[in-house]
């Protein structure tokens, strides 16, 4: 309970059938102006991996990932993915999709370890995608500017359901600002991470943190993130390490910043065996994923995931993310939530 924020005064401004017409929308369009914007294509993603591949992601190192016996292939176990995040560079190469274009796919994973709340689940939906660059447009120059265009796809989906909507208002700026973690950290030293992303998102509405899962100057991280996707250790021309971030939206429903997306320039194989080293799973380089890899037989890329409840969630001007989707919650967050105006699915 302690994870459940509680609006004042809150009221719902769509029914649950509005609600349902609305998440369709925003799914549809957006989607589509994705995949326009960044020349994706649709694949079809697995909803569970074999175990010991390295396929699947590991988010911050620590969350379990659920499994089970497959009767058939000798009781082999199978994980759930908790992303698609090696999955898809796998997928460029067997796909043989050439530099500048991409694929996207809907990516649904249980997430057993999930601090339950307004923002977390145990169900993950999201459009994860990745994009085949070349070792010219690995700088942070090239980041942002796929940054950009998908912040620029967020703003027309908000268009969209605001005509669609009368009722709901826009409230992003024209513009995304940029701020690396360092940076945010001299800004705010007496602030936790999270105190300061919630400081520069109020201020600026939309933000992009740069520089995620490395040291920052004073040896702590901003975030945790696995050594074998993100290349969070690469010198920038400013100095700065780090080529992958989060989007940060402000939510005007719960008045705290909202993260909607996190992506970045995947690591090369100079970047992976760093990353390793500094985490200490070099042992990972025995796993198929990371062979692939070390070998060369990977493309380079760019990628990230966009949660689709939670674009519907602060789209509709939602106060939890079970007014989105169907999940399981404690019964005494589900009362609370009912006492507050807030409809659980």
């Amino acid at each position: 309970m302690s994870y459940l924020f509680k609006p004042a005064d809150y009221k719902p401004l769509l029914d649950l059938q509005q609600t349902e017409l609305g998440i369709t929308k925003i799914k549809d369009f957006f989607q589509a102006n994705l995949s326009s914007e960044l020349r994706l294509r649709r694949v079809t993603a697995p909803l569970f991996v074999l175990r010991g591949t390295g396929l699947n992601d590991d988010l911050n190192g620590v969350e379990r990932a659920v499994n089970f016996a497959i009767k058939d292939m000798n009781n082999a176990r199978a994980e759930v993915v908790h992303s698609l995040a090696k999955w898809k560079r796998l997928t460029l190469a067997d796909y043989d999709i050439e530099n500048g274009y991409g694929i996207y796919t809907d990516m649904n994973a249980i997430r057993a370890d999930e601090e339950l709340g307004n923002l977390h689940s145990l169900y993950v939906d999201q459009w994860d995608w990745e994009r085949v660059m070349t070792d010219e447009e690995r700088n942070i120059n090239f980041l942002k500017d796929i940054v950009r265009r998908i912040y620029a796809t967020l703003l027309r989906t908000e268009y969209l359901v605001s005509e669609n909507f009368p009722g709901i208002k826009p409230c992003l700026p024209d513009e995304l600002t940029f701020i690396h973690a360092e940076e945010l950290r001299k800004l705010y030293p007496q602030l936790s991470p999270k105190e300061r992303e919630n400081e520069i998102t109020k201020q600026y509405k939309a933000v992009f943190v740069i520089g995620i899962g490395g040291a920052l100057g004073d040896g702590e991280k901003h975030d945790g993130r696995a050594p074998d996707y993100d290349d969070w250790t690469t010198i920038a021309e400013n100095g700065l390490p780090g080529l992958n971030g989060d989007i940060l939206l402000w939510n005007p429903v719960l008045e705290m910043c909202f993260e909607i997306s996190s992506m970045g320039i995947r690591v090369d194989k100079t970047a992976l065996l760093r990353q390793l080293e500094i985490t200490g799973k070099q042992d990972r380089l025995e796993l198929y994923f990371h062979k692939r890899l070390a070998e060369g037989t990977l493309p380079l890329s760019i990628g990230g995931g966009i949660g689709q409840s939670r674009l519907c969630m602060f789209f509709l001007r939602k106060a939890h993310i079970g007014e989105i989707q169907a999940s399981i919650w404690p019964e005494d967050m589900r009362e609370t939530c009912q006492s507050l105006n807030i409809n659980l699915i």
